[in-house]
């Protein structure tokens, strides 16, 4: 039994390296990974699907569920960083790094706040984990559809050792997560009452061909 944390598919965004608006839909290579997605989780036992509100994170989410019949809940702090008056800006037009750690974006969120909300969506994850399936005896998975910066938040600030950072992650221990990669995270309740989590699978694609697959570095355009 695990927490499946997955990035949503491709968009036009993704591809052309724009800053994204909460409606951008999936392009079509990203409705193609969608389904591959699904054909991926159909024979997983889902019980639940938690998605983000944006488009793109919820035409994923429902090839998942047509491949699982395992049914949605909309969860708003799931959606993407908002960067504010930047959407619908090409990043070679910026002329700075809108991902600077120093860096708000007007009308948007700054990390510290975006950070915050991702604190509180990880703990009803874990809440909703504990209470509904973490003492089920038969198999069973929560799955999470959301986006790129938020499963960095979580697995760089939450979920990931120093060293385990330090094999994983750029050169600046980011957490590179690709369109529709998805990850197994087990949950168990410590002795002292804690959480522990442990990454069993970590931002795979095995289910993308050579086709499909991110040409690009796959965390631009959130």
């Amino acid at each position: 039994m695990a927490i499946l944390l997955i990035r949503h598919g491709e968009t036009p965004g993704n591809r052309d390296r724009v800053i994204q608006f909460p409606d951008t839909p999936l392009s079509d290579r990203g409705l193609e990974q969608a389904v591959r997605l699904g054909e991926r989780l159909a024979d997983e036992p889902i019980a639940e699907i938690w998605v983000s509100d944006h488009t793109r994170a919820q035409q994923t989410a429902a090839a998942i569920e047509e491949a699982t019949g395992a049914p949605l809940e909309v969860v708003v702090d799931l959606g993407e960083r908002s960067l504010g008056e930047l959407r619908g800006t090409p990043y070679s037009e910026l002329g700075f790094d809108p991902f600077d750690a120093d860096y708000d974006p007007p009308g948007g969120e700054s990390w510290g706040i975006f950070h915050e909300r991702v604190d509180r969506v990880w703990k009803q994850i874990e809440a909703r984990w504990f209470e509904n399936f973490a003492d089920r005896t038969d198999p069973c998975h929560l799955a999470v559809v959301t986006h790129g910066l938020v499963l960095r938040s979580i697995f760089e600030r939450h979920l990931l050792s120093a060293s385990e950072l330090e094999r994983h992650g750029d050169e600046e221990r980011h957490v590179l997560i690709a369109n529709t990669s998805v990850s197994f995270v087990a949950s168990t309740r410590l002795a002292d009452g804690r959480s522990g989590h442990r990454v069993d699978l970590l931002g795979c694609i095995a289910h993308l061909d050579a086709e499909t697959a991110p040409r690009v570095n796959p965390n631009v355009g959130m």
